[in-house]
C-alpha cells in the first residue's frame, strides 16, 4: 500500500491517497494486535521472514525492470515502483505458500 502513495500523489488523486492512508493505519494497528497474540518462538521467525520478504521485493524490481524494459516504454517511477512491490509481495506470498506445501 506504501508503494503506491507515490503514484496518487503524482496522479492527483487526493481522495485515493487518504483511502491508502487510512488503510496503513488500520493495517498497523492488526499488526500490532497480532504481534501481541503470537508466541515467543514465533516472534523469532518474523526477522528472517522480513528478510525473505526485503529479497523478494527486491527480485520483483528486477523482474519489473526486465519486463518493462523489454515489453514497454518507460512509464514513471511511480508505476514501477508500484509494480514491483506488488511483484514482489506476489513472489513472497507464493514462495511461502510452496515452501508449506513441501513441508506436508
Amino acid at each position: 500500500m506504501l508503494a503506491s502513495l507515490p503514484r496518487f500523489m503524482a496522479g492527483g488523486h487526493s481522495t485515493r491517497q487518504t483511502l491508502i492512508i487510512m488503510a496503513v493505519v488500520f493495517v498497523a494497528a492488526a499488526a500490532i494486535a497480532q504481534w501481541r497474540l503470537l508466541t515467543s518462538d514465533s516472534r523469532r521467525k518474523l526477522p528472517r521472514l522480513g528478510i525473505r520478504f526485503a529479497l523478494m521485493l527486491v527480485i520483483g524490481a528486477v523482474i519489473m525492470g526486465i519486463w518493462h524494459a523489454i515489453f514497454t516504454t518507460w512509464i514513471s517511477w511511480q508505476v514501477f515502483i508500484s509494480h514491483a512491490a506488488t511483484c514482489g509481495l506476489l513472489i513472497h506470498a507464493v514462495s511461502l505458500w510452496w515452501g508449506h506445501e513441501r513441508r506436508r
